[in-house]
């Protein structure tokens, strides 16, 4: 009987002690757990400054950096997707070697700084790359490129990239390639979807293992993807349309059709894209100003889009947003459960690239995602798949239906 009743005793201080662990101690224990991965910062431009060290912990100041190796580990972030990011220009030749060179050179800088701090960090090519250097307490870096326009109309460069490393494409920016329309372009859409060429990219990533990312793109272009592709896509840095209606943003449609290809969308946490934006706002009106001042998006000279961007990152600290919450933004995580489960959604902040919320302005406060999910009564497990366990699963099926068609072609 007195064994009986120790062993009753002891059961009930450990659930007892259990239940008085804080949300901070809860979000710990689950990201200790749990791969986590964000599958979308613009970081490598800051690679390309001198003075920027990666390795070193950074404060976060308004327009300043939001990523550094550091600040990962703070915020419980085993992995993360480095965004080779060019800007879309008019498509001539000269534009297109232009960009080519220029994601060459974020994509070599990503190299770089993993190699001279290879005792934290390294690049990963695969999933299981991901859950070794996690075992090894290492942050797992990988490539993306975000706008195809790289590519131009040369097929031969999708493999080419993937052999430099990268392991998703976004297939266009804020205006049409000749991949694709974009959701955004001012003159609308050129080819009503996908383009012929974009019908060559669609498989060949397919065939090299390269992850379809459909940020960005066209509703149109979107479902002429989900057609083709035969592995399931991303949504590398998105939200839910239906919660803020924006046009870089998923409808309920498209979310549904995205559940059925059996990807993911990656709840994105730039304000824009999270909450309608307060329109009679100066820095509003300033940003207003300068698109307008800048509008032949594909007449500027490398010299004035440096200008631009550099305008703009003042304008982000001269006159600073009331930015959206963590609640916010796990609004959109609630609607996409709700309406396609739990299976379909993970998180890419777009940190460097203007993501950030009022409480989780870098990579360091990532955890406070956590803390919201816990309050609104999401599992460990639920939270392990928004967090990495979904986008993996993805990520591994598009490598093993590359490996399958490499061994039918041997």
């Amino acid at each position: 009987m007195k064994n009986i009743y120790w062993t009753g005793l002891f059961i009930t201080l450990i659930t007892v002690l259990s239940s008085c662990e804080s949300l901070d101690q809860k979000a710990a224990k689950i990201h200790n757990h749990v791969f986590t991965v964000d599958t979308h910062v613009d970081t490598p431009y800051q690679l390309l400054e001198k003075d920027f060290d990666i390795a070193v912990a950074h404060p976060y100041v308004n327009g300043g950096s939001c990523v550094d190796f550091p600040r990962m580990k703070e915020g419980g972030l085993d992995g993360i997707f480095f965004a080779a990011f060019t800007l879309q220009r008019e498509r001539t030749p000269e534009n297109i070697l232009a960009a080519r060179a220029k994601a060459d050179e974020l994509i070599d800088s990503v190299y770089s700084v993993c190699q001279k701090n290879q005792d934290i960090a390294e690049v990963a090519l695969s999933v299981e790359d991901g859950y070794r250097l996690e075992k090894e307490g290492k942050r797992a870096v990988y490539i993306g490129m975000e706008n195809g326009f790289p590519l131009g109309n040369e097929i031969s460069e999708v493999e080419r990239y993937f052999e430099k490393g990268v392991r998703y494409i976004t297939l266009c920016h804020t205006s049409n390639n000749d991949i694709c329309d974009s959701s955004t372009d001012k003159n609308g859409a050129e080819f009503n979807g996908l383009s012929a060429f974009g019908e060559q990219v669609v498989p060949k990533m397919n065939d090299l293992g390269i992850i379809i990312d459909v940020s960005h793109i066209s509703d149109s272009s979107f479902f002429d993807v989900l057609k083709l592709s035969k592995t399931p896509v991303i949504a590398s840095h998105s939200c839910a349309r239906a919660v803020c209606d924006n046009p870089r943003n998923l409808s309920d449609k498209m979310l549904k059709a995205l559940a059925k290809n059996g990807g993911v969308i990656q709840m994105c946490i730039l304000d824009d894209y999270v909450k309608a934006p307060d329109t009679t706002t100066i820095g509003y009106k300033k940003e207003i100003e300068l698109r307008a001042r800048y509008k032949n998006t594909g007449k500027r000279s490398i010299e004035e889009e440096n200008k631009m961007w550099n305008e703009w990152r003042q304008i982000q600290i001269d006159y600073p947003k009331d930015k959206p919450t963590v609640a916010d933004a796990v609004d959109h995580i609630d609607h996409i459960v709700n309406l396609i489960g739990i299976d379909y959604v993970g998180i890419g902040t777009d940190f460097d690239g203007g993501g950030g919320l009022k409480d989780c302005a870098d990579v360091s406060q990532m955890m406070n995602i956590t803390k919201e999910l816990l309050k609104r009564n999401y599992s460990e497990e639920e939270i392990g798949k928004i967090w990495g366990g979904n986008f993996m699963r993805v990520f591994k099926e598009v490598e093993e239906y590359a490996g399958n068609k490499k061994m039918a072609l041997n």
